[in-house]
């Protein structure tokens, strides 16, 4: 194993409704005894950093394994490392129009998403909307909130061909925070 290092796990689909229930103390308290280090976790939709030496890959693929051992259904688990996180919020492509870190979202995909999928969700933006994609991000913004928007229905679905989930800025940022800073 490599030297441990920063890494946030983004979980998709948890705790949103009645199934997929993950009590975070609980979440923190499975990964240690996994044996990773310096387990945090913020709000209870799945969002941890912690200190690990394993590659993204690997970290996901147990993390997922633990996660399903224990709770009994499976979650995907998306992974960046710190330095990763911070080249997401480096990069800000729409620093120029998003104003409202919550309606800001930012999805991280386990590779990159096919392009012309990435074509269809714009296309389904309202005239307010944009979106950006930079390698495996897709950069959101939605100024009206995304319960109404046509765009986010298409994102959030399982269109892309990848593994998604999505957090807003102020999530983002956060975990940034987390994990050391920018």
């Amino acid at each position: 194993m490599a030297r441990n290092r920063s890494q946030i796990l983004l979980l998709r689909g948890i705790n949103l409704g009645p199934n997929k229930r993950i009590a975070m103390p609980e979440l923190r308290a499975l990964l240690t005894d996994g044996g990773f280090e310096d387990v945090q976790t913020y709000v209870q939709s799945g969002n941890v950093v912690l200190r690990s030496g394993l590659r993204a890959d690997k970290l996901g693929a147990r993390s997922e394994k633990l996660i399903a051992e224990r709770f009994g259904f499976d979650v995907d688990v998306i992974v960046r490392s710190r330095d990763e996180l911070a080249e997401v919020v480096r990069l800000n492509p729409l620093a120029d129009v998003a104003d409202n870190p919550k309606r800001y979202q930012v999805s991280f995909c386990d590779g990159e998403p096919d392009g012309a999928a990435v074509e269809q969700i714009a296309a389904a933006a309202a005239p307010s909307e944009r979106l950006v994609a930079i390698g495996r991000e897709l950069y959101a913004w939605h100024p009206h909130g995304v319960g109404r928007s046509k765009m986010w229905t298409k994102l959030a679905g399982k269109g892309l061909g990848v593994r998604a989930t999505a957090r807003n800025w102020t999530t983002v940022t956060t975990l940034l925070d987390m994990a050391g800073g920018s």
